[in-house]
């Protein structure tokens, strides 16, 4: 059985998955995303609207091993099936990627229950992408939908725990940590351990090659300390003094991105290979994690009008960053000499320029003017000062932004 809800606040997911459910059964329903954004509590709150029997069970205790143990679980939620009204039954199967061949198992039973009719509805829940890279595009090719869970927004922060802007910024979106914002050394310390560490030993180390695990730790510290700061790999590396090589680096930020913690944007160029080619710009894909790295307090922190405002561009950039790690957009800065955008979104043929100014007395930049003479975008907005307010601008989803 499912643990009950710590806050009535449901996600806008939530609609999403019951409408899938109450469907005839068509497809596997995949649910991921970074530790602790919530992907338990939604399944909950959408099986208890349901009122269909459900089996749930984790996969994520160390006694468990092997495939046998999800046709167990499979098994067991079968015999549900009988029980349920014309929904069926669902089976929803937490950290499931941390069983050897789950896929080709999950394939099978699948395909089983297809041939007879059987109306049992599959939840599969997983870090991201770290479940997809593990079977999903292959052993369950056409037979899966998925949802993906972003850090909390700034939006739902407000609306379940009350959080002005301020206070978003630095405490990030992290719902678990949302009622330790008062003590903020014991709030830093249960992001320290409950969320970055566990991620990283228990997400990315665990399941996945990695030669240089202090590397990988230290480009972590490395991305939350400089988000919102373009760095080449060389230049890294001499920041880590490792002799490691760029390739090692960007595979690394690539798993970091992959479970949700920071990202490296490419520069936007028009031309995949050159953009692939560039320096990254470091991005938090959660405020949090660069206020907990960091270690300054609150206060501290608004005090210094440099590092608050690295602070707000980085609010900004991982609000557009969760929103391309859901598909609905594509994510990029643009440099040219002295020049520069500090972001860049692309949705279809749509392109625009996004220029952020985290006081009204600072100057703005010239690079938007060089991105528009060299790039033609739709649209170019200027976040902060005079501009969209970073409240407004972070309240409304980023589809918003583009098609308005």
């Amino acid at each position: 059985m499912l643990s009950k809800l710590s806050a009535p606040y449901q996600r806008p997911q939530s609609a999403d998955l019951r409408r899938r459910l109450i469907e005839p059964r068509r497809f596997i329903q995949v649910i991921a995303g970074p530790r602790q954004v919530g992907k338990t509590t939604l399944v909950q709150q959408v099986i208890e609207s349901l009122e269909a029997p459900v089996r749930y069970a984790s996969a994520d205790e160390p006694t468990l091993r092997g495939a046998e143990w999800i046709a167990q679980q499979w098994e067991a939620a079968r015999l549900n099936v009988a029980l349920g009204n014309q929904v069926g039954a669902v089976l929803a199967l937490d950290e499931i990627h941390k069983i050897p061949g789950w896929s080709e198992t999950v394939k099978r039973l699948w395909d089983e229950d297809t041939r007879h009719k059987l109306p049992l509805h599959v939840v599969l829940l997983g870090s991201a992408p770290l479940l997809i890279a593990r079977g999903m595009t292959e052993s369950l090719a056409g037979r899966f939908e998925l949802l993906h869970l972003p850090h909390w927004s700034f939006a739902e922060m407000r609306q379940a725990f009350g959080f002005d802007l301020e206070k978003y910024l630095y405490f990030g979106g992290y719902p678990g940590a949302a009622p330790l914002a008062a003590e903020w050394q014991r709030w830093r310390r249960y992001v320290l351990d409950s969320l970055i560490e566990t991620t990283i030993s228990r997400d990315v180390l665990l399941l996945t090659r990695i030669d240089k695990p202090a590397l990988l730790r230290r480009l972590f510290e490395l991305a939350c300390r400089y988000s919102g700061q373009i760095l080449s790999y060389t230049k890294m590396l001499g920041q880590l003094q490792d002799a490691g090589n760029t390739t090692t680096l960007a595979h690394y930020l690539d798993l970091l991105a992959s479970a949700g913690m920071v990202c490296g944007l490419q520069k936007f160029a028009g031309d995949v290979a050159r953009s692939r080619g560039s320096s990254p710009k470091l991005q938090v894909l959660n405020t949090a994690l660069m206020s907990s790295m960091v270690g300054v307090s609150p206060a501290a922190a608004r005090s210094e009008p440099e590092y608050w405002g690295r602070l707000v561009e980085s609010a900004v950039g991982a609000h557009l960053a969760n929103a391309a790690a859901c598909g609905e957009c594509e994510l990029f800065y643009w440099r040219e000499r002295a020049v520069e955008v500090d972001f860049v979104v692309r949705s279809g043929r749509h392109v625009v320029a996004i220029e952020v100014k985290s006081t009204a007395a600072g100057k703005v930049r010239p690079g938007v003017a060089a991105f528009v003479d060299t790039f033609k975008p739709q649209r170019t907005l200027l976040v902060g000062g005079d501009g969209i307010s970073i409240e407004e601008f972070l309240t409304r989803p980023v589809p918003y932004w583009i098609e308005a």
